[in-house]
């Protein structure tokens, strides 16, 4: 079967002129190039325009959107208000896959040929991802950002386009790279990142440290788990768990921080009591059978959600059903 592979990526940026380039010229030694890729410069103050001057010469596919300077850095509302002015450029039913890419990655040469080899043996898989690794700021050496099997991860959400619009597109607020893979989830799609060499990519900025420093990445971390509704019993358990991961201690404190903090504010959480609700039920699976048997259970119970929506006669039940990170990726 011969399937179309035609793909957008959109970039929201703002002073990346230390990362750019080596986040274009990864990208401009894909396998199999983008159909189409907007950059959306927020602002930038740096040299970013001037570098995405000059590979828009070199790169027939890239497209540079410019936003005015709106005073500063907005991490997670203000990313997602970035990657809506650059679709709105765009006509996504012109696409098969849609791609949020992050410009301070290293991708590897197969990256998304990869990923859509991996969607085109599944048509249940609506988002998935490698994963990424960064260098540790002490010892100098490569180790893996702590990521769950179960989310693609928010600095390369790759989608399949019908995928992103049944679920409603990304939320515009801090979680939103969690909220869609749950979505996805509760509509019956499967999200996941793989665990392959070819598909380790190298962030280039710690996660979670992009605005201000670590302390407060970690703190907005809390509060978007607090935001998208999570059990604080489960954020707790997460914090403990991510005690030995950098900056250790520190970063777990910083997490609990935000979300209890943001419960004792009263701030406003996501307004999906439903979402909540299957949200908590998954997360309590996770505890009581382990978050990859949680996520079988929970793929499989939605597989018929899925295919009331989806009626295609040559999709065999067995692929259908395909358990998380198999694929065609040999």
């Amino acid at each position: 079967m011969r399937h179309s592979r035609r793909y957008l990526l959109i970039s929201p940026c703002r002073d990346e002129a230390r990362y750019l380039r080596r986040t274009l010229d990864s990208v401009a030694a894909q396998s199999l190039p983008p159909t189409l890729w907007i950059v959306v410069d927020d602002g930038s103050s740096d040299e970013t325009p001037a570098i995405l001057e000059e590979y828009t010469r070199r790169l027939p596919y890239l497209r540079v959107v410019r936003r005015d300077d709106r005073g500063g850095r907005q991490v997670g509302p203000g990313v997602i208000e970035a990657f809506y002015a650059g679709l709105a450029t765009a006509s996504l039913h012109d696409f098969d896959y849609l791609c949020k890419l992050d410009m301070d990655l290293d991708l590897p040469a197969r990256y998304f040929e990869l990923l859509m080899e991996r969607m085109e043996s599944d048509p249940r898989v609506g988002t998935t991802s490698g994963k990424p690794w960064f260098v540790h700021p002490n010892s100098g050496v490569l180790v893996p950002e702590v990521c769950g099997d179960e989310m693609s991860v928010g600095m390369t959400k790759f989608y399949r386009v019908a995928c992103f619009e049944e679920i409603g597109g990304f939320v515009r607020q801090v979680m939103w790279d969690g909220i869609d893979c749950h979505r996805a989830r509760m509509l019956g799609w499967i999200a996941e990142s793989i665990d392959i060499d070819p598909l380790r990519f190298v962030h280039l900025r710690p996660q979670g440290a992009s605005q201000k420093g670590v302390w407060t990445g970690r703190i907005r971390k809390g509060f978007g788990q607090y935001f998208m509704g999570t059990s604080p019993f489960y954020h707790f358990i997460v914090a403990l768990y991510h005690l030995p991961a950098y900056p250790a201690l520190i970063g777990s404190v910083a997490m609990l921080w935000g979300y209890f903090g943001s419960w004792l504010r009263g701030l406003p959480r996501y307004e999906d009591a439903e979402f909540r609700r299957f949200l908590r039920a998954y997360q309590h699976d996770c505890l009581r059978l382990g978050k990859r048997a949680a996520t079988s259970r929970i793929n499989a119970e939605r597989a018929s959600l899925w295919r009331d929506r989806h009626p295609r006669p040559d999709f065999a039940s067995s692929i259908a059903n395909a358990p998380l990170g198999q694929g065609g990726l040999a």
